[in-house]
Order: C-alpha cells, then structure tokens, then sequence
C-alpha cells in the first residue's frame, strides 16, 4: 500500500463522519501536531452571517483528539474531558487554517493547544482540548 493510500485510511479512521461534514480537511497527522484547512460555507454560519462558535469549539475538539490517539496509538484510546475555546475574531468567508501542537502528553492525560487562523495569518479561535489516556473506551455511554 502506497504512502498516499495509508494517509488516506489514516485520517479517515480519525477524521469521522461529524468533522467531515463540516468540510474540515487534514493536510497533516502525527502525534507531534495536526494541520487541517476549513473552508468556511454558509451552513457554517449563525444567523448574522458568521461562523457559529460551535464550529469552532468542534474544530478545537477534533484536532485536538487526533493529535492525541495518533501519540497514544496501541497502547488504548483517548476521550476528550475539557475544551475551552475562545473566539478572537469574526469570519464570514475564505479558508481557515488548524494547527494543533501538544502542551503536555503524560501517562493518564494529554492537553493540546488548537489555533484556527483566516487567510491573513491573523488568529480567529484558539482552544486547549484536555483529553484522558484510557485502556479501551468501549464501555463508555452505557447504561
């Protein structure tokens, strides 16, 4: 299998249906950081023609996660257990860029640093996504 075609797999198996419907392309994934473009669309945007916070703060929280499992790998799963993301500046159009870089990576938790910037380099939103190391997530939501 070709580089291009695990990359491909790769980001599909952490992407997810939710963060691909809100058009969110990775462009880079490893556990040392996450790229990503947005390419911001009017089903994005609040009624006032901006893009809504919850876009954002779901931005934040995805990058953050893939970042976070990509390091973590076999060893079990990562679940997010804080996100505190402020918006710094209104945007109704253009493609946004994601970075996502790790702030602390330790055996029980993890806290990543997600930066979403316009297409003049000026920052829009930036969150820290705390997220716990766990063994196996499956029995999560049950009961």
């Amino acid at each position: 299998m070709s580089d291009e075609a695990t990359q491909a797999q790769l980001f599909e198996r952490y992407l997810g249906p939710f963060a691909a419907g809100l058009g969110l392309r990775l462009t880079e994934a490893t556990g040392d950081g996450v790229r990503a473009e947005l390419e911001v669309a009017s089903h994005l945007h609040q009624p006032h023609g901006i893009v809504n916070g919850g876009v954002y703060c779901s931005v934040v929280e995805t990058m953050a996660s893939i970042g976070a499992a990509l390091w973590y790998g076999e060893r079990g799963q990562t679940v997010g257990v804080a996100n505190s993301t402020s918006f710094l500046r209104a945007v109704r159009g253009g493609t946004l860029s994601v970075e996502a870089s790790p702030i602390h990576r330790g055996r029980t938790q993890q806290l990543w640093l997600v930066v979403i910037t316009d297409e003049r380099d000026r920052p829009v939103a930036r969150g820290e996504v705390r997220l716990a190391n766990i063994n196996s997530a499956d029995a999560l939501a049950r009961g």
